[in-house]
């Protein structure tokens, strides 16, 4: 017979378990509604340029459709798909616009790439989330470095702490980022994505992302106008979050079972 309730032992506490931020976030949709600002950098970047208009066939959005993806599974997934990366950017190498060699492989040129990607998961937090407190983007930027050795390709360019990627972003940013032929011929597709979901995102709602040193390359005038248009799609792009089942809020390379 089971012991009165009065003196039934309490069962222990249950305890939480948070979901990493990186989980929380990065596959969210918001996240890729903020991608014109990594590939607006990317673009910038010459090594990065070349390879796009070397490498990429189909068109620019469709490619960032299929590579973001698989970038978003692997960092979900508990898998080792080390080799995967590897394997992808083997190849891409070649000459860029200024008569440099390059290969995707480089560490500095690879983790710059990495490297957009965080800033704009950073930015998507601000626009669409409110931001987060400094103990919180320690924490994410933290999850952000275990995404990245998931990738095995070396850190040497990694910066250990938040604080110091973004003073190693904002250097790379001033010193590295140039107008190219390659990026002058990227420029358009990239500030109106023809396809996925950053085609659904108003002009001057992306002009507003931009980070301000691809703006000022890219002679973009940011005005008071586009910041309001993504304070407001920001508010109605929450709004229909809201009532969407959190599975599908995520994009689909995220809804995967982590061990598959």
């Amino acid at each position: 017979m089971p012991a009165p309730a009065a003196h039934r032992p309490e069962a222990p506490p249950r305890r939480r378990v948070d979901m990493p931020l990186v989980y929380r976030y990065l596959g969210d949709r918001r996240f890729a509604y903020t991608l014109p600002r990594a590939l607006s950098l990317q673009i910038l970047d010459p090594g990065d340029a070349a390879s796009l208009v070397q490498h990429v066939h189909g068109g620019l959005w469709a490619h960032k459709s299929r590579a973001v993806g698989e970038m978003v599974y692997i960092a979900y997934s508990n898998r080792d798909l080390t080799a995967v990366m590897r394997t992808a950017h083997s190849h891409v190498k070649g000459t860029d616009s200024n008569g440099e060699r390059y290969h995707s492989l480089n560490p500095e040129l690879f983790f710059f790439q990495h490297a957009t990607y965080v800033d704009t998961l950073f930015t998507s937090l601000d626009v669409f989330h409110g931001g987060i407190g400094p103990d919180e983007k320690d924490q994410l930027y933290r999850e952000c470095c275990r995404w990245y050795a998931k990738y095995d390709i070396s850190d040497r360019a990694q910066p250990a702490t938040y604080a110091e990627f973004v003073e190693y972003f904002d250097d790379y940013c001033r010193t590295h980022l140039q107008m190219t032929p390659d990026a002058a011929r990227l420029r358009e597709e990239t500030l109106h994505p023809p396809t996925w979901y950053p085609h659904s995102v108003p002009h001057a709602a992306i002009r507003a992302m931009l980070h301000p040193r691809a703006a000022e390359l890219l002679d973009v005038d940011v005005t008071a106008a586009d910041r309001a248009a993504l304070r407001a799609y920001a508010a109605s792009t929450n709004l229909r979050m809201a009532i969407t089942p959190r599975k599908f809020r995520l994009m689909s390379s995220a809804r995967h079972d982590p061990d598959a």
